[in-house]
Parts: structure tokens; C-alpha cells; sequence
């Protein structure tokens, strides 16, 4: 707040200062608001990695999941899902985890990211397409720190397309997912295998 209120104050002297000519005088007020729009704008925007959950989990442990290799995709009547995992994770898989009998490695992450869908416009047949996002569901291994749940700790964090800011979900203890993956427990507590590709 101290920075935009100087470089205001700044602008305002430099708009101001006499003797200018007005051709001068016009550009430096330019680059003067541009420099603040762009100082307040920085300090503005969300840092979705500053997010932690109400357990701790923090969003800036997935860092990069935007990117990570795609493990499965999966689809309920109100989203579209892309099941993505670090490379920790995908090294596992590929080492035949947990097929083999093998837990994941403390260090293994997994993202679901949702969508909801809607109809393609542009295809030639009918089908489903992502349209608004909308969570990150995560989990991440660290036996130490989550040892009642099978090592796995669960957060989510939704997106709100109106404001382009994610939350991190209040309801969402380390565990919440935990109930439902304990049907999964002799796979590690996890649902989706590594696709063939």
C-alpha cells in the first residue's frame, strides 16, 4: 500500500513540474501510470501458492501440477476430470505401484483437477468438453505427517471463475478424503492406475 501511495504521489509531483515541455510532459504521465497499474497489479493478483489449507496442506506443495504428466481422466454427471501426478509419483507408477504390491514413495502427489463440462459446439459429434473450472482436489504422501490416513494428506482448493481466485475449501481436513479412499487401501488409496498409453 505504501509503494502505490508514493509512486502516486510521485506521478502526481511529475504531472505536476513545471517547465516541461506538454509532449514531454504527456509521456512521462504515461509511463508514470503505466509503472503504477503495473506495481498495482503485482501486488493485486493472487498467488494461488500462498493458499494453505485449514490442516496446513499448502497449495505451493503442488506447484507445477499445471504441468504434471496425466495419469487418468474420469467423469461424474456434473464434472470432467483429469487425474495428473508429480514425477515422483508417475516414477512409481511406472515402477508397477501399486499393482506390485509397493505403497508410493513419501513425495508422491496427485491432483484431480474438475471441470464442469459442456456440450462442443465445434465437433462434428456429440461431446463433452471442459468449460469452467472448478477445484484442484489434491492429495500428497508424507507418512510423518499423516499417519491416520494411510500417510496421505487431502486438501481442495475451488476456483471461482467470476473473480479468477481460488479458496482453499474450508471443510477440507487433511483426511477428508481419506473416507472415501479407504475402499482403494490395498492400492495405496488410490483410485485411478496409471493409463495405458
Amino acid at each position: 500500500m505504501k509503494t502505490l501511495a508514493l509512486l502516486l504521489t510521485l506521478a502526481s509531483v511529475a504531472v505536476g513540474y513545471k517547465g516541461l515541455a506538454m509532449k514531454r510532459k504527456s509521456k512521462l504521465t504515461i509511463a508514470i501510470a503505466t509503472a503504477v497499474l503495473a506495481v498495482a497489479t503485482a501486488v493485486y493478483a493472487q498467488d494461488k501458492y500462498s493458499l494453505k489449507s485449514p490442516s496446513g496442506i499448502a497449495f505451493s506443495d503442488f506447484r507445477g501440477y499445471e504441468d504434471w504428466a496425466v495419469v487418468s481422466s474420469a467423469r461424474t454427471d456434473e464434472v470432467l476430470k483429469v487425474i495428473v501426478a508429480n514425477p515422483t509419483m508417475i516414477k512409481a507408477y511406472k515402477a508397477g505401484v501399486p499393482g506390485n504390491g509397493q505403497p508410493f514413495p513419501d513425495g508422491s502427489k496427485i491432483a484431480k483437477l474438475q471441470w464442469k463440462p459442456k456440450k462442443s459446439t465445434e465437433a462434428p459429434f456429440v461431446v463433452d468438453v471442459p468449460d469452467v473450472f472448478a477445484q484442484a482436489f489434491v492429495m500428497e504422501k508424507d507418512g510423518k505427517r499423516f499417519p491416520k490416513s494411510g500417510g496421505w494428506g487431502y486438501a481442495v482448493f475451488n476456483y471461482e471463475a467470476a473473480s479468477d481466485k481460488f479458496t482453499a475449501d474450508l471443510k477440507s481436513p487433511s483426511d477428508c478424503g481419506h473416507t472415501c479412499h479407504v475402499a482403494v487401501k490395498a492400492k495405496d488409496y488410490i483410485f485411478h492406475p496409471y493409463q495405458k498409453r
